[in-house]
């Protein structure tokens, strides 16, 4: 019998202590995602705005279901892998929808309507990013399917990558072509915030990643 073996035996057999609860942050976040990317294609203001209030109740269960996983992981002393690594993965979702939501509410709070082309493919690597997220989170549970999981972190890495390319090149566009200063300020921070969400996705991914080396 391996020493992973011999650890797995202590876990608890319920796994419903952590593994649900990481779950359903990852739902949360894909559902987040959902709404963003229906908002910024929408053409009614009103619709932007529901959608957008959306996202922040959202990101408030998503707060209670990180806040959550942090008290189970004072109570329980036998985790199913290292307890680092449960803190790190809950903190990085826990970041992909802060600023998903960082994001609407600027846009909201902003009055921005004009949605471009850079803004609506940020969202849209966001909900890939986090789609693929949900995908490996979904996998942790038996860790037998790890050919999946890294699989899964291997596209949000890509899509990361995709998204500093579309950042640096709406950026470039906007000092090139946009001659109001405060509408460029505007711009720039929805696209800076959208962005940092494909690098939190990315950070949930390398938690994954150390944990299947760990788990090997």
């Amino acid at each position: 019998m391996s020493l992973n073996s011999i650890f797995q035996y202590f876990v608890p057999k319920d796994k419903k202590i952590f593994f649900p609860l990481f779950e359903q942050a990852a739902n949360n976040v894909v559902a987040m995602s959902n709404c963003l990317v229906e908002a910024v294609n929408s053409a009614s203001p009103v619709t932007r705005e529901e959608l957008y209030k959306q996202i922040d109740k959202l990101e408030n269960r998503g707060d209670e279901i990180t806040h959550q996983i942090y008290l189970e992981l004072g109570k329980n002393f036998i985790t199913p892998f290292d307890r680092e690594d449960i803190h790190s993965l809950a903190t990085a979702i826990d970041d992909v929808a802060d600023n998903i939501q960082g994001a609407a509410n600027r846009m909201l709070l902003y009055r921005i309507d004009d949605l471009n082309d850079h803004i609506k493919k940020l969202c849209e690597l966001i909900q890939q990013a986090s789609i693929d997220l949900e995908k490996a989170i979904k996998e942790l549970k038996d860790l037998r399917n790890v050919r999946n999981i890294a699989d899964s972190c291997i596209r949000i890495n890509s899509v990361e990558n995709q998204a500093d390319y579309v950042f640096d090149r709406a950026v470039a566009d906007l000092f090139l072509y946009e001659t109001d200063a405060i509408r460029l300020i505007k711009y720039k921070e929805i696209l800076s915030v959208l962005e940092t969400a494909t690098d939190r996705c990315e950070d949930a991914a390398n938690v994954m990643e150390s944990i299947l080396v760990k788990n090997a």
